[in-house]
């Protein structure tokens, strides 16, 4: 077992990450300081549900919990206020205490929810991530929680820390190719963002990685949690630093939001945001060859990298005025300076990004 440590003083945990995690969630949960006298609930979703909860919460039991689970559909549609009520009233009449904890078993629409409910139910109780996708490596760490506004992604929500992340690395045999891909889209943004040769790395390795080769795979989410645990540890609310984690975001979110959180898949729309910086990169004098990396890279995990031609630049635009990230008619970008160095360019103009948008409909299809 790999163990790694987000350093945020008292609120600092660990993240575990190895094979036949799941089998030991009881005891960890204890070590945690969980008390067997108040109930914890488990947040699923009906894709995930089927294979691990009988194991988690057979886990729980073992142990001397009571345990109460709510499975949720699978997908983004599930981020909403409505689904969040649901997961709450669950809580209340399972009788969840102060001392409770909610155990997020997921990716990150499962870990995001479960987080924003931990985070307002009485006030904030336990939370637990327990990630069973490559994705969600990035979203269970970092403390980010929330739901979705039909409008924008993730604009309802707060920052709260889990207690730990129990990251079981059997529970990625059964990721289907698409969802790899999509999970190591943010696995190589960790090395764009701020180790260069990590993110060659992930180009060379690429065949390995979706393939699910357990020393690789084991290699790049271990690298990858280390990045997004250093960057957080230095900048736990994004006041700075913390803000180069959204590389590629702006233009992703916006992405997910026009197509009403189903057409690309997170990651999917995050690499198209991600080779949207880098062409912004070269319009702001960058060298050309940041966006040729940039593109092979997102190529070789299986990526799109251009916008589909039906996608409307206007809705892009309105939905990227609705992120957080716009402020005063600017637009916030990261962008590339070279492959493992971004800045936060807080001024862009929204014809830039105009540019940009319509630039990544030209060069062709998605893939």
């Amino acid at each position: 077992m790999r163990s790694i440590t987000v350093d945020l003083g008292e609120r600092s945990y660990p993240i575990h990450i190895g094979s036949g995690l799941l089998r030991d969630i009881g005891r960890q949960c204890v070590q945690a300081g969980f008390p067997l006298r108040s109930p914890l609930l488990v947040v699923s979703d009906s894709e995930v549900a089927p294979r691990y909860l009988p194991v988690v919460e057979a886990a729980l039991r073992e142990q001397g919990y009571s345990v109460v689970s709510h499975v949720i559909e699978a997908g983004e549609a599930s981020k909403s206020l409505a689904v969040y009520e649901d997961v709450i009233t669950t809580a209340i009449q399972a009788g969840l205490d102060r001392s409770s904890a909610v155990l997020a078993l997921g990716g990150g629409v499962v870990g995001d929810l479960a987080g924003f409910v931990a985070a307002s139910y009485m006030r904030g109780i336990g939370f637990v991530q327990i990630p069973t996708t490559i994705l969600a490596h990035d979203s269970s760490v970092g403390g980010k929680v929330a739901v979705n506004h039909p409008l924008a992604k993730n604009m309802i929500g707060a920052f709260y820390q889990p207690t730990m992340v129990v990251y079981d690395l059997d529970t990625l045999s059964t990721l289907p190719p698409r969802q790899v891909s999509s999970g190591l889209a943010e696995v190589v943004k960790h090395g764009l963002i701020l180790d260069r040769e990590f993110a060659y790395w992930c180009r060379e390795h690429a065949s390995a990685l979706l393939a699910l080769n357990a020393d690789a795979l084991g290699y790049a989410l271990e690298r990858g949690c280390a990045i997004k645990a250093e960057v957080v540890g230095n900048d736990e609310r994004e006041h700075g630093q913390r803000a180069i984690l959204n590389l590629g975001h702006t233009i992703g979110h916006a992405i997910e939001a026009v197509g009403g959180y189903g057409v690309f898949l997170h990651g999917e729309a995050i690499a198209i945001g991600m080779a949207g910086s880098a062409l912004l990169a070269a319009k702001l004098g960058r060298d050309q060859a940041i966006y040729e990396d940039t593109i092979s890279m997102l190529s070789a995990l299986g990526l799109p990298v251009r916008l589909p031609a039906e996608y409307s630049e206007d809705e892009l635009m309105e939905a990227m005025m609705h992120d957080k990230k716009f402020k005063e008619g600017k637009m916030t970008f990261i962008v590339p300076d070279s492959i493992g160095v971004v800045s936060i360019i807080n001024d862009v103009q929204q014809s830039a990004v105009r540019e940009v948008i319509s630039q990544l409909k030209k060069e062709g299809s998605p893939w």
